[in-house]
């Protein structure tokens, strides 16, 4: 007669190669998770700074705004450039608009999810679009901050070239169930330029270091 195996020993085995396959997944996710964190927070970082340029762009067209729509150039009778003033009351308005535009291309970008393959782990671009894709949501925290700033430049002989930009920085949630890390947005964009032909003169108002600068809460 032959006995029956007995279940238990069976039951043992199941146990030990669930136990060991559930320990090495660990062992793997604890391993690649920060390497599979950094390569969504480039990816979302550079989503959130395309979002950000687009509001900007969209905003500049709208309204055609020009150079001199932000800074008013006075001469002399002599066509000599004798002041240099920032319009504040411009550049506040379009703060302001920008700045709203800004958090809500940003919060529109909380809707969408990307996918990080994981082939991309490897470091290879042979397997970097290879593998099952690893979901990734961007989540807007706190708010977007916007500096006003100007730059000036010699360019060329007897000329300068005046350039106002805006200083955009935020931060963002980079959620990859069951964690979630958070990642800075800074990111410069160009707003205007002149070429000014002459000395530019010293008692031109300023705008640098963030004056006209402002904040809008996220919703």
């Amino acid at each position: 007669m032959f006995r029956r195996r007995r279940p238990y020993g069976a039951f043992m085995v199941w146990t030990m190669i669930f136990f060991l396959l559930f320990g090495l997944f660990l062992l793997v996710d604890r391993s690649l998770r920060p390497t599979i964190f950094n390569i969504a927070q480039v990816q979302a970082t550079q989503m959130a700074t395309e979002a950000i340029n687009r509001a900007v762009l969209q905003k500049v067209l709208d309204r055609n705004l020009q150079y001199q729509d932000f800074v008013q150039v006075h001469k002399d009778s002599q066509g000599h450039i004798v002041l240099m003033q920032a319009n504040t009351v411009k550049i506040n308005q379009f703060n302001a608009d920008v700045t709203l535009a800004a958090q809500a291309a940003l919060q529109e970008l909380s809707r969408q999810r990307f996918g990080v393959p994981l082939g991309q782990v490897t470091g290879t671009q042979l397997l970097a679009s290879y593998g099952p894709r690893i979901p990734v949501t961007i989540v807007p925290v706190g708010s977007v901050r916007v500096d006003v700033n100007d730059q000036f430049e010699q360019a060329g002989i007897n000329q300068t070239r005046h350039r106002i930009y805006l200083d955009f920085s935020t931060e963002v949630r980079i959620v990859i169930p069951p964690g979630s890390a958070t990642t800075l947005v800074a990111t410069e964009v160009p707003l205007v330029e002149s070429i000014i032909v002459g000395q530019v003169p010293g008692t031109f108002v300023n705008i640098s270091g963030g004056l006209f600068g402002g904040e809008s809460g996220a919703r």
